[in-house]
Order: structure tokens, then C-alpha cells, then sequence
């Protein structure tokens, strides 16, 4: 191989590492903003507060408001793939808070359940005491 035919495979190899570094860069900087990640951290959110969320499970719902609240941030640094990762730790967050929500909510009419249960059966023995 002779200098010219170095010097040409060189320039080549600049070129393409020039131009794969454009493209990298380029499709980094034109990422959109995750908008359904974030439309559905917001639902998420949305509906962990109709289920009173924020009475049964406080912290998991505020931890939820402030992933989406960095998410937002994110998106307004142009840092896309941050942004889209916080919004759906918040939609989870929201979502965990939603299930801890029912859960309680659950336990307390199933206890309810046992309490009336309890005074039925009460009630029988003691009707039965009586027809005897």
C-alpha cells in the first residue's frame, strides 16, 4: 500500500466515524418526548386519587407526584430517555399506591363481613336457646 492509498483509507475511515457520530448524535437530539409514558403516569396518578390513595397509601402516591414532576423536568432538559424511565416509575409508584388503597379497603369490609357474621351467629344460638 502506497501513502496516497493510506492517506485515502484515512480519510474514508473519518468520514464514516464523522458521519455515524451525526447520526448518534442526531437521533439522540430528535428523540420526541415520551408522551404516552407520561399521559399515563398522570391517569395513573389521576386515579389513585379517586381511590383515596392519599389517605391509605401517602407516601406511594407522593413518590408517584414527584417521579412525574422529575419526568417533566427531563423532558424540559431534552433528556428524553430519563424522562420516559421516571414517567413510568411514576405510573408504578401510582399504581402500587391504587393496590395498597384497595387492599385496605378490602380488609376493612371483609372485617366488617366477620363482625356480622359473628352477631348472626350470636343471634341463631341464641334463638335456638330460646325454642328449646
Amino acid at each position: 500500500m502506497n501513502a496516497t492509498s493510506k492517506t485515502y483509507r484515512h480519510s474514508q475511515l473519518g468520514t464514516a466515524l464523522g458521519l455515524a457520530s451525526v447520526l448518534v448524535l442526531g437521533a439522540c437530539a430528535s428523540a420526541p418526548p415520551p408522551t404516552a409514558s407520561l399521559q399515563a403516569a398522570r391517569q395513573a396518578i389521576s386515579d389513585a386519587d379517586r381511590a383515596e390513595a392519599g389517605r391509605y397509601a401517602s407516601a406511594e402516591l407522593g413518590e408517584a407526584r414527584t417521579k412525574l414532576t422529575s419526568a417533566d423536568s427531563a423532558v424540559v432538559e431534552k433528556n428524553m430517555t430519563t424522562a420516559e424511565r421516571l414517567a413510568n416509575e411514576s405510573r408504578a409508584e401510582a399504581e402500587l399506591a391504587s393496590a395498597k388503597t384497595a387492599n385496605v379497603k378490602a380488609g376493612a369490609v371483609n372485617d366488617e363481613m366477620k363482625r356480622g357474621t359473628s352477631t348472626l351467629v350470636e343471634e341463631m344460638q341464641r334463638n335456638s336457646g330460646e325454642n328449646r
